[in-house]
């Protein structure tokens, strides 16, 4: 078996407010709606954001993003109307900024990511 894809869920109350949300937070239209209830942006070549109406999981979600560059992508998104959270520093020079989706998903970019550490 291989994985070819890796798609991450975030349940939302409101799939027009949330794709309105997400459209802002990676400066673009999604690239797919494959239900009414289901809008699709690709990351990467293998990885996926599904934004799902689902209210009894709506807010409980949590997805962590590496970014090459987290004070460009912390301005970048407070150009597009969004509040991201300060810079933290945490263990070993990764660096974390959080930013929450309206109905409470938590999204965390991680700065200085590595894969091995």
């Amino acid at each position: 078996m291989q994985i070819q894809h890796v798609l991450a869920v975030m349940s939302v109350s409101n799939i027009s407010a949330a794709e309105e949300f997400y459209t802002r937070l990676f400066g673009r239209p999604r690239d797919n709606n494959p239900m009414p209830n289901l809008v699709e942006w690709r990351l990467n070549d293998g990885g996926w954001l599904q934004v799902h109406e689902d209210t009894e999981r709506a807010g409980a979600t949590q997805v962590n993003f590496a970014v090459d560059d987290l004070t460009a992508l912390r301005t970048e998104l407070t150009g597009r109307g969004l509040r991201p959270g300060a810079e933290e520093q945490v263990n070993k020079g990764v660096r974390l900024s959080l930013i929450t989706d309206p109905d409470g998903n938590r999204i965390t970019f991680v700065g200085s990511f590595r894969v091995v550490y």
